[in-house]
């Protein structure tokens, strides 16, 4: 499929949670040879082993609605900034879910900046809603926007929930570059997002090994010192893997200041 076949094509039909902006993507550009972050070389290979990373794009899950800073949100009588602004004039739906979650979105964001690799024009993050299917992180969102996707559930059996969900997974599925990487940031222990995405996917979806066992706050505070030290997480296939296992041990102290690493949007 030619680039310009490409460019022709939607994330979502009409009527979607989607601005429907049309999809520019461009032919990607030659890269000169880069190490893997992931992995890396093994002891003694040579510099000539190295290979440009893969594309790959992440799948952000979202932040629950129904938490107390989510409730503080949803309040119309909340007197702070944020809470003023989605009323007024909207915010970008990262800002609100990193809010929301605080430690585990502001990871998940963070670490998707630092490792996504997508030619310029195609989504390297995209955060999964509850009824408007994949929106990127910088989609304004309002409170009436808000309250709408906090009525809907996190059901694969809902089909307000998968119905979106899967349209625009088949839509991501469709100008991805060839052999690109579906990376979940997200639950995998439950089917509610596995599920639904394994079926637009199948082996493409990936997740990182190192989310076995944790929790949410774990994976998030992983994520940050990993987007702050460059050094990117193994991802497996979701299809093959192992997806529940006994708690790791809790990550050591970091008494480094993230501030000073990670963008401050991220804090």
């Amino acid at each position: 499929m030619t680039a310009q076949a490409l460019s022709n094509c939607r994330f979502a039909q009409a009527g979607s949670g989607y601005n429907h902006e049309q999809v520019t993507l461009r032919e990607p550009k030659k890269m000169a040879p880069e190490k893997l972050v992931s992995g890396g070389l093994a002891p003694g290979s040579d510099s000539s082993d190295c290979r440009p990373p893969l594309s790959r794009v992440f799948l952000l899950s979202p932040a629950n609605t129904s938490a107390i800073r989510g409730q503080l949100l949803l309040n119309g009588n909340s007197e702070f900034e944020l809470a003023q602004r989605i009323r007024r004039e909207g915010a970008p739906l990262g800002e609100l879910f990193s809010f929301i979650s605080s430690l585990y979105f502001r990871g998940k964001l963070a670490y998707a900046e630092a490792f996504s690799h997508l030619p310029t024009g195609f989504p390297a993050t995209l955060v999964i809603t509850t009824s408007r299917g994949l929106l990127p992180p910088d989609t304004v969102i309002r409170l009436d926007d808000l309250l709408e996707m906090s009525a809907v559930p996190i059901d694969p059996g809902d089909a307000r929930f998968r119905g979106p969900l899967c349209r625009d997974a088949r839509g991501l599925a469709h100008v991805l570059p060839t052999g690109s990487q579906i990376v979940l940031l997200g639950s995998i222990a439950s089917d509610k997002y596995v599920e639904p995405l394994l079926e637009i996917f199948g082996a493409r979806l990936m997740f990182p090994q190192q989310f076995v066992g944790r929790g949410d706050m774990s994976r998030g505070g992983l994520m940050l010192r990993c987007a702050q030290s460059g050094l990117e997480l193994d991802y497996v296939s979701v299809d093959s893997a192992v997806r529940r296992g006994s708690r790791p041990p809790k990550l050591s102290p970091d008494r480094r200041r993230v501030r000073n690493r990670v963008p401050d949007r991220f804090l």
